[in-house]
């Protein structure tokens, strides 16, 4: 089955059918231009020489008026005209007119009076050559001048224009069309190379970029546009091929550690004390436990695009008050009532994560606080950060070495999900020196604003 134009048309390039488009759209405003050009060249004309027309039969009836009409009739620019008493009968001429039949019968002459509108007529049965323009004016006594002028002329010249027009019209609309294609190829060109660019970025050659035109126009944009989107996919594909080795390396401890642990025992069964072997064991399983729980958690945010899972209204002085209840080691100097957007559930973890680690590190004590305008406040009395590092840590499976050793901390990803869990939440988290110790500030919204 053979396809419709219209399916035809579709399948064609974007450079064809925009320089069809564009040749069609100027093919009909040319004609419509010529049209109206023609039209109105040809009123203009007419209506001049019915203006000459008149002129002269007004000049005729000033002599008729008066009585002085000559014999015959002279006029300069070939009018022809007749003078016609109250019985319809030609009294004046002009030299070589018609002087026995009018160029208007009565009925015709009356309405062109009435209507005051010039008249149009075949010259060719009074032995005129081509079409006339006759005006017809009455004059006293009952007198009536004719005034005709010839048209062949003007319909001779509008012919040429018109023959002028059909030839010069399609040669325009070609040349035009040919223009077209060039400057719309030469506009898509950039398109293309982005086209090019994108088939040469493989697997193997992540950090190409596409090239961004020179000219700040929506192509430029758009390779921009692209240019960031492949940033950041190359981006976070560097994250998550961190986040697997790191994860790899987390993962390969303990479970050498489970490994050795049980071939020793198996290998020396009586001499084995077992209940500590399975406390050992036990220890290690805890470990991958919280660093799968973790490894998971960083998972779903970033699934979820940095959004929070859920979106309600959370009462974080109570999340507040039932975390802090589960320290013996920390106390609540502040906590105002709070209501924010987000998840209780996340909330919970951030601020679990926080009093783990100040807990681990505190010499003494651990306070926290909630003001009214969400600010959310864990302080301990530890080491502290250095002030180089207090942005460093926020990244995964990072740890200091300065008094937070393996065998103290986890994996490194407490603080990597309490960012990006706050930052799901809209909020900041930063730290601070507490003199001595460490200040954990996340700053949330609250739900009315």
């Amino acid at each position: 089955m053979a396809d419709s134009p219209i399916t035809w048309f579709r399948r064609q390039s974007l450079r064809f059918r925009l320089s069809a488009v564009a040749s069609a759209v100027l093919a009909l405003a040319l004609a419509l231009s010529a049209s109206v050009l023609l039209t109105v060249l040809s009123r203009t004309l007419v209506d001049e020489v019915d203006a000459s027309a008149r002129q002269q039969a007004q000049k005729v009836r000033v002599l008729a008026d008066a009585g002085n009409v000559p014999t015959p009739i002279t006029t300069t620019d070939g009018t022809i005209v007749q003078v016609l008493d109250s019985q319809g009968l030609i009294t004046h001429v002009t030299y070589g007119a018609d002087r026995l039949v009018p160029l208007l019968d009565r009925a015709v002459r009356e309405v062109a009076l009435r209507e005051g509108k010039a008249v149009s007529m075949d010259g060719r049965p009074y032995a005129i050559p081509g079409p006339l323009r006759v005006v017809v004016i009455s004059a006293d006594r009952g007198q009536t001048v004719l005034a005709a002028r010839q048209v062949g002329e003007i319909q001779q010249s509008l012919g040429a224009a018109g023959r002028v027009i059909l030839v010069g019209t399609p040669v325009l609309i070609v040349l035009l069309a040919v223009a077209s294609w060039l400057m719309i190829g030469r506009t898509l060109r950039p398109i293309a190379a982005l086209r090019r660019g994108a088939a040469e970025i493989t697997y193997t050659a992540r950090s190409r970029r596409l090239p961004v035109p020179q000219a700040r126009d929506e192509v430029h944009w758009l390779a921009t546009t692209l240019n960031d989107m492949l940033a950041r996919l190359e981006e976070a594909e560097t994250r998550q091929r961190g986040l697997v080795s790191d994860a790899a390396h987390e993962l390969r401890s303990p479970l050498a550690s489970i490994r050795l642990q049980l071939e020793v025992a198996l290998g020396h069964p009586d001499g084995q004390d077992w209940p500590e072997t399975a406390e050992g064991v036990l220890e290690d399983t805890m470990r991958l436990s919280r660093l799968a729980e973790d490894l998971l958690m960083l998972a779903r945010l970033d699934e979820r695009g940095g959004v929070p899972a859920r979106r309600e209204p959370v009462s974080l002085d109570e999340v507040v008050r039932q975390v802090v209840e589960r320290y013996g080691e920390a106390r609540l100097t502040v906590c105002d009532p709070v209501v924010v957007r987000g998840d209780a559930l996340d909330l919970s973890r951030v601020l679990t994560n926080l009093m783990d680690n100040a807990v681990r590190h505190t010499a003494s004590k651990v306070e926290v606080a909630l003001t009214a305008d969400a600010v959310l406040t864990v302080t301990d009395d530890g080491p502290g950060i250095p002030e180089d590092d207090r942005e460093r840590v926020f990244n995964r499976f990072t740890r200091l070495d300065s008094g937070r050793s393996r065998d103290e901390g986890g994996a490194g990803l407490g603080l990597a999900i309490v960012r990006e869990t706050v930052r799901a939440h809209g909020g900041t988290v930063r730290l601070e020196d507490a003199a001595p110790g460490l200040r954990v500030v996340v700053e949330l919204r609250k739900a009315d604003r």
